[in-house]
């Protein structure tokens, strides 16, 4: 078998991680679950909804519909979604904080109320609600859980005590007992090989994509998972030190560095909304000092006071609070249609500032899937050696004999090997296997073992970096198959059309060196790297961050599957996960998931973010500069209220149309 059935990774496991203080188990256990909507939650928009739409009715048609009823009728369909907004509104002006959001929202909405325009008023109050239930469903609640990390480390072991087995608390036991893994199992403890050998796969850990072979006295670590035969192993590390509970703590520290992003309309409220009130009292009052108080031409109170209410509605920020939220989630919408989904608005507007993405090998740019790649024969058809090599393979349960069983099915268009005569078959430790098959004496191993049979071949074999299957017939070489894990259909074209965006490329990966160096070659990265643990990652991707730090409108992405992408998922700026094959702990801790596994997707997704940005911004610009002029002509006593209403709702009406226009765009 080949070398990879003893795999030796290319650096010491024995190397620690950064020396951290110890974490008790507890205080790795998730801190917020997010806010969870219920039926309950849309209460509030359905009940003023259906007041609004019916008061619209009963204006137009029911002549008794006068106030006070008009007003109590629309003041009881304002105070569901207007109510829990003012009363934020009032406890930040107590709080010394008076020119928020809420403060804006309330002022212009009660404004309406006072000049009469009460649907307006409690149409307003419900778009801007409608917008904040459906930021507050994407906005970032998974990113803070990390149940499903959590989960994959197995809270409960079995511990050989008196030779016999018994389950126990992973959390209770010392360094030192001996710990049983049955096959499939997760190992829940750092410890040594006890028994003389196990294959393990060891992708949660390093990502590396062909499992291992572990003899006795080497390293095992926890979130390892048995492939083979029960094994016995030495724990050398108390639970909460294990490499796995390290990378919760990773997570957890990253996360927590992750800066967080103000909202556009909060930070443009602090400007806006004083100047909209400021400006709306000068109308009122500022005449009064400039203007006589003769009867019938001078200063009427009512008059500048109705000229203010004019100019306070035509400020009424309902286009923007609509065109904003709207332009994202059609930004979130298009990416839905296109298998990408982004955690929120604000990941829209970081996709158009990357400036460097830094990818996962295996599960990102590869299937994950080990696949034989090439077969080279010597002597014999390529066929006839897949059926002979597949038949002696069909004797062993390694990842490497399935890959060659598989491709012999897909040639065969059948199991055509099971019919072939296997005798005698012999599995040689870190070697391969031998056989009579089909009354030939066969060989498929590494180059060891056709050494150790002093079988003939070309040694330039030996530099080829992925995995080699060589055979042997009757003592004589008969070719190889070259096994790997298979690159994406699309994984080239995703890296060039990140660099025809300006964005620079970086790959990393558990995987060895010389594997991932022809990999990066194969796809055209800018730079790469390989031999990789969970923490050797995190320092990439900080030591890149770094570098992007002189310009803080410079970010960065990391695009992962795997638990051991979990940490520099939550520490980049942009966290990406391939959703179809990935942990479900990088899915939860990622801002932006690629449902299909495609990494083209990752460029459509910049592609997507720059529209809506662009979207946005229209809209933003077309609210301000048509309510500036009638502003103005407001302010001049030339727009009454039902220009200012027109104003109003005819932008929004614009900037909706607008908004959802990026669906239909083409990326």
């Amino acid at each position: 078998m080949a070398d990879e059935h003893n795999h030796e990774h290319d650096h010491d496991d024995d190397v620690e991680l950064i020396e951290e203080e110890t974490i008790p188990a507890a205080d790795l256990a998730p801190t917020k679950t997010g806010p969870v909507q219920t039926l309950r939650t849309y209460a509030p928009v359905i009940i003023s909804l259906l007041g609004l739409l019916a008061g619209i009715v009963l204006d137009k048609y029911a002549g008794w519909f006068k106030d006070p009823v008009r007003l109590i009728w629309y003041v009881a369909a304002y105070l569901p979604v207007g109510w829990p907004v003012v009363n934020r509104a009032w406890k930040g002006i107590a709080s010394g904080n008076v020119f928020t959001e809420f403060f804006l929202m309330g002022v212009a909405t009660l404004g309406a109320f006072g000049i009469r325009e009460y649907p307006e008023g409690v149409a307003v109050m419900l778009f801007y609600t409608i917008g904040e239930l459906f930021q507050d469903a994407a906005v970032l609640r998974a990113r803070r859980s990390i149940k499903a990390l959590l989960d994959v480390r197995p809270d409960e072991v079995t511990v050989l005590q008196q030779g016999r087995p018994q389950t126990v608390k992973a959390a209770t036991v010392a360094v030192g007992a001996v710990v049983q893994v049955k096959p499939g199992e997760k190992v829940g403890l750092d410890g040594t090989m006890r028994s003389d050998q196990g294959t393990f796969d060891t992708a949660a850990l390093t990502g590396e994509s062909v499992p291992r072979t572990i003899a006795k006295g080497e390293a095992v670590l926890a979130g390892m998972i048995n492939r083979q035969s029960l094994v016995e192993m030495d724990v050398t590390t108390p639970y909460q030190d294990s490499k796995l509970s390290r990378i919760l703590k990773l997570v957890q520290q990253a996360t927590g560095r992750k800066a967080q992003t103000q909202e556009f309309i909060a930070r443009f409220a602090k400007i806006y909304t004083p100047a909209i009130c400021g400006l709306a009292l000068l109308i009122t009052i500022a005449p009064y000092f400039f203007l006589s108080h003769d009867q019938g031409n001078g200063y009427v109170f009512r008059d500048w006071l109705y000229r203010g209410l004019v100019f306070l509605v035509i400020g009424c920020p309902c286009a923007l609070v609509i065109s904003i939220p709207l332009g994202y989630f059609g930004g979130i919408g298009a990416g839905s249609k296109q298998g990408i989904l982004f955690k929120g608005s604000v990941f829209l507007d970081l996709m158009t500032q990357l400036k460097t993405v830094v990818m996962d090998k295996t599960g990102t740019l590869t299937k994950g899937v080990f696949a034989v790649q090439e077969v080279k024969p010597v002597g014999i058809n390529a066929q006839e050696l897949a059926r002979l090599t597949a038949a002696l393979e069909s004797k062993s349960t390694h990842p490497v004999a399935t890959a060659i069983l598989d491709y012999a099915r897909g040639k065969d268009g059948g199991k055509g090997y099971e019919s072939i005569s296997v005798e005698g078959v012999e599995e040689i430790p870190g070697h391969g296997l031998k056989g009579l098959v089909d009354g030939k004496q066969m060989l498929a191993g590494n180059a060891k073992l056709l050494q150790k049979f002093g079988i003939p071949f070309d040694e330039a074999l030996t530099q080829i970096p992925f995995t080699i299957v060589m055979t042997a017939l009757d003592g004589a070489f008969s070719g190889y198959f070259t096994i790997a894990d298979e690159l994406k259909a699309d994984a080239a074209e995703a890296v060039k059309r990140l660099k025809a965006d300006g964005i620079y490329t970086v790959m990393l990966s558990g995987d060895k060196s010389a594997v991932v160096e022809a990999v990066a070659k194969q796809v055209g990265v800018d730079e790469w790297y390989g031999d990789l643990l969970p923490e050797d990652k995190v320092a990439q991707v900080e030591r890149l961050k770094s570098d992007l730090s002189v310009n803080p409108k410079s970010k960065l992405a990391f695009v992962g599957d795997g638990v051991n992408d979990a940490p520099v998922v939550a520490l980049a700026d942009v966290g990406i996960a391939m959703g179809g094959l990935g942990s479900d702990a990088t899915i939860e801790t990622a801002d932006v998931i690629i449902q299909n596994d495609e990494p083209a997707k990752i460029a459509m997704a910049v592609a997507i973010g720059r529209a809506t940005r662009r979207i946005v911004w229209q809209n933003i610009t077309l609210s301000l500069v048509v309510k500036g002029i009638v502003l103005v002509l407001g302010a001049g006593g030339l727009a009454t209220m039902w220009e200012a209403v027109f104003a109003d709702v005819g932008v929004a009406m614009l900037a909706i149309l607008n908004a959802v226009r990026v669906q239909n765009l083409k990326f």
